[in-house]
């Protein structure tokens, strides 16, 4: 058995949520949400940091509405605090919340860098080093300074995984095949791994295709994702604006709760600690309460 801190062992074999639902929602309401997903028997419930919420405020809201669910960011910009305060800041929720905290961290993207946050985005790697280290060396003389954070790093490329597997507890990988799952497992060696996971539960073609597309209009346009799957057999003409039929069928499950239980074995069979589910709904930024209620006898059992 892996020294993993608690977190990332409370949610080991499980089942999650990734949303950025709780930012369409009043923040009382927003820990409300967490709770049902909680009382549906979902480990984690994951979330970004973008033009929403400040990610350790959303974090401390969802997990003061809830008792047993582990709350993860994914990611935290680490352009939006120091390192500093990043690893105190984790270190208390961690140690306010019974361990229920996974601190996620990523390098983002040139414009949420660059044009909102006003920073110079500098050679990602690197600037992940930098920042690990300085938190590692981040003095905190508060009662929970000692506390163990669990923390997981936003990889896709190899590199970035490695530096996962040799400086944080793992990786949390996102648009990705189970064939992208194995091979991060490969590079983790035996550091956690959680996996996002895109579902449109149910629905015909059409609605399935819209929904898909409109997903992959921000994402086809980042360099970064579009390196991960050209490693992945894509190639150009998958990444028009919102994606190519085929990209959406690799990254998108489309069908019942049968397909999307077989989605989730297969990024366990390929290696994956965890697998989170974000689903798809009508409105993109609704809670899709709904088919989170219809998918969780089948993928919170499993």
């Amino acid at each position: 058995m892996s020294d993993w801190p608690e977190a990332l062992e409370k949610i080991r074999g499980t089942v999650g949520v990734w949303t950025m639902a709780q930012d369409s929602l009043a923040p009382e309401r927003s820990a409300e949400m967490a709770g049902e997903l909680e009382a549906l028997g979902y480990a984690a419930l994951w979330f970004p940091e973008a033009w929403g919420r400040e990610a350790f405020t959303s974090a401390s809201l969802l997990l003061s509405g809830t008792t047993s669910l582990v709350i993860a960011t994914g990611i935290a910009n680490i352009w939006g605090r120091d390192a500093v305060t990043a690893a105190n800041g984790a270190k208390t929720l961690t140690a306010a919340y019974d361990g229920r905290f996974v601190l996620g961290l990523g390098v983002s993207h040139e414009p949420l860098v660059q044009r909102l946050r006003g920073h110079d985005y500098r050679a990602p790697l690197a600037t992940m080093q930098e920042f690990l280290l300085a938190m590692d060396q981040a003095p905190m003389f508060a009662s929970e300074g000692s506390t163990r954070v669990a923390r997981v790093l936003a990889a896709l490329g190899p590199r970035m995984l490695k530096l996962a597997g040799a400086m944080s507890d793992g990786a949390h990988t996102y648009l990705v095949t189970p064939e992208h799952t194995a091979r991060a497992r490969a590079t983790l060696a035996d550091k956690f791994l959680g996996v996002e996971q895109a579902v449109v539960l149910g629905e015909s073609r059409e609605e399935y295709l819209r929904r898909a597309h409109a997903h992959l209009e921000i994402y086809t346009g980042l360099e970064n994702y579009r390196n991960s799957w050209r490693r992945l057999g894509f190639d150009e003409a998958d990444f028009v604006r919102g994606g190519s039929e085929r990209l959406c069928a690799a990254m998108v499950v489309h069908g019942d709760e049968g397909a999307v239980l077989e989605a989730v074995n297969a990024h366990r069979s390929a290696g994956a600690d965890h697998v989170c589910l974000q689903v798809l709904g009508a409105d993109a930024g609704a809670a899709p309460m709904d088919a989170w209620r219809r998918l969780a006898p089948i993928v919170t059992t499993a």
